[in-house]
């Protein structure tokens, strides 16, 4: 495969760069029962990984616009208490990826569906802040994905043009919001989505490891 030749990679961070899935589906799962709401199964509750928080319980199960409010509250409050209990280790080679990525001249930025508090506690502790030039968390714009808000906010902060940007993402959302804001997406397989799902969505590229992702956007 011919690499893409792109400088610019915006990286989604669930399911991407970081293995969340047990602590948001246990958070979910703790939501739901401190609020005694119907009950879901853990495969349901992942399924909702990468829309915006409020979203994840109200597509997930019927309730009101307040209820929804009031679950993305408490959600918040139950995941501060367990992400200090809990280990969210990256996935395997994604810190000497993007570092060697960054070292490269490549330009390293995230678009998440996580706010921006509880994403810098992240990207901090991972030590990935002088890596990553630009972050766009949910609390930051408008519309939040599938929406292109987040990858347009980034393009033009940077000055950069959509087809020299390459989306990164686990999630059908991830692909979507690329190609809605014109730049070419590169799926990754270990995350939430299957690739069956990645590949319906249409991304252009689909890695199962991290690391691949240099031999996509070398020069």
């Amino acid at each position: 495969m011919n690499p893409m030749r792109k400088k610019t990679i915006i990286l989604d961070f669930d399911g991407t760069l970081a293995d969340t899935q047990s602590l948001i589906v246990r958070t979910m799962q703790q939501t739901i029962s401190r609020l005694q709401l119907e009950t879901r199964t853990d495969e349901e509750c992942a399924a909702m990984i990468g829309l915006p928080l409020k979203q994840c319980f109200t597509h997930l199960i019927p309730m009101t616009d307040e209820m929804g409010d009031h679950c993305a509250e408490t959600y918040r409050r139950i995941f501060f208490e367990n992400v200090h209990s809990m280990d969210v280790p990256t996935f395997p080679h994604v810190l000497e990826t993007i570092r060697q990525l960054a070292n490269d001249g490549y330009t390293l930025t995230i678009a998440s569906s996580r706010s921006r508090v509880s994403l810098m506690h992240f990207v901090e502790s991972m030590h990935l802040q002088d890596d990553i030039a630009y972050i766009v968390a949910s609390d930051d714009i408008t519309h939040t994905k599938p929406h292109p808000e987040s990858v347009l906010v980034t393009l033009e902060h940077l000055n950069v043009k959509a087809e020299d940007a390459l989306v990164v993402g686990d999630t059908t959302y991830d692909i979507e919001m690329g190609h809605r804001a014109g730049c070419k997406t590169c799926g990754v397989t270990y995350g939430n989505h299957s690739r069956q799902e990645l590949a319906n969505a249409g991304a252009d590229w689909l890695i199962d490891d991290f690391s691949q992702l240099i031999s996509i956007v070398a020069l």
